[in-house]
């Protein structure tokens, strides 16, 4: 398979920043809508990007919880959203729309991970949906705000996606359910909606990018217990981060999903997968690293076979014929 999935040299990596990238770049006046925006990598995506001058949107499923989080942040407007909840979706979805605004940017960066085997909605699997069923339904109903002619949709994946591609026979993990790899399933999930939707969204000129964001300690591993943590050698019996050099700071975990949204580094490219501020080589056969991106998770067949199946579950497509 043909790929361009090759760096392009952007000059920054691991260590970058998301100040780093945002370097000379003004977003005043534009619109950015942030999932997450109020935790971890999330919230330090809202704090790079208002501070760029950016109005940023932050749907929660913990208002309070946000407005407290964000409290000293200029520039940053509130909502209600339960990525796990379509009629949540749906609800957000109008009220924004009802504004009349445009969005420049979308950052999907909400997300659970490892969870044990829950349920929402019609029984669905809780990473696939809220991972990437919720983003889907959301992205599909704002469509027509999205600002055309230069907007970016920002699906923030993971490495994980290497533990699994899409289980077509049995996606919502009726049989034999395994936190890690229904997490990989879901960050499968979201390259492969970058993938279609770039190639659906880019005539109009909004371009999709997916990415590793890189590892960082964060909320997002609140669904791990203790002893697995420490088993996998990220912390100690205190709580302390074991091999902090192997872990990216929160505004270092930003930095490539704030690239992939403002980077004129990245104008006229679209559906590919990032990494260390940079576009992602495809991966190697046993790198236990598990650099780079799977076939799987950029294979243009499959993108558009998922795309069919969510816009079914979800009953929102917004390029249906």
């Amino acid at each position: 398979m043909s790929t361009a999935q090759h760096k392009i040299g952007s000059g920054f990596g691991a260590t970058s920043t998301a100040e780093d990238v945002l370097q000379g770049i003004d977003l005043t006046g534009r619109l950015a809508l942030v999932t997450g925006g109020y935790s971890g990598i999330g919230l330090e995506t809202t704090r790079a990007l208002a501070g760029a001058g950016a109005h940023v949107v932050v749907p929660a499923r913990r208002p309070a919880t946000a407005e407290q989080a964000l409290s000293a942040v200029p520039g940053v407007e509130l909502d209600e959203l339960d990525l796990g909840d379509l009629e949540s979706v749906r609800g957000f979805s109008e009220r924004f729309l009802a504004s009349g605004r445009d969005i420049d940017m979308v950052i999907d960066s909400a997300g659970i991970m490892a969870c044990p085997e829950t349920r929402v909605g019609p029984g669905w699997e809780a990473q696939f949906a809220t991972n990437h069923l919720g983003h889907f339904a959301l992205v599909n109903r704002l469509w027509p705000a999205i600002a055309p002619g230069g907007a970016r949709v920002v699906s923030v994946s993971s490495r994980g996606h290497h533990f699994s591609g899409i289980r077509w026979d049995d996606i919502h993990w009726r049989q034999g359910y395994d936190k890690w790899e229904a997490y990989g399933q879901a960050k499968t999930a979201n390259v492969l909606f970058a993938v279609e939707l770039d190639k659906l969204g880019r005539d109009a000129g909004v371009r999709a990018f997916a990415l590793h964001p890189g590892g960082i300690i964060t909320p997002l591993q609140r669904h791990l217990p203790k002893e697995e943590m420490i088993e996998r050698g990220w912390i100690d019996e205190d709580g302390n981060v074991l091999n902090p050099e192997g872990f990216k700071t929160p505004p270092q975990g930003a930095a490539t999903q704030v690239w992939a949204a403002t980077s004129p580094q990245l104008d006229g490219l679209g559906g590919v997968y990032l990494e260390d501020c940079d576009i992602a080589e495809p991966a190697r056969e046993g790198d236990a690293e598990r650099l780079g991106v799977k076939d799987w998770a950029i294979d243009p067949e499959q993108a558009a076979r998922l795309w069919e199946l969510s816009a079914e579950l979800t009953g929102v497509n917004a390029f249906a014929a």
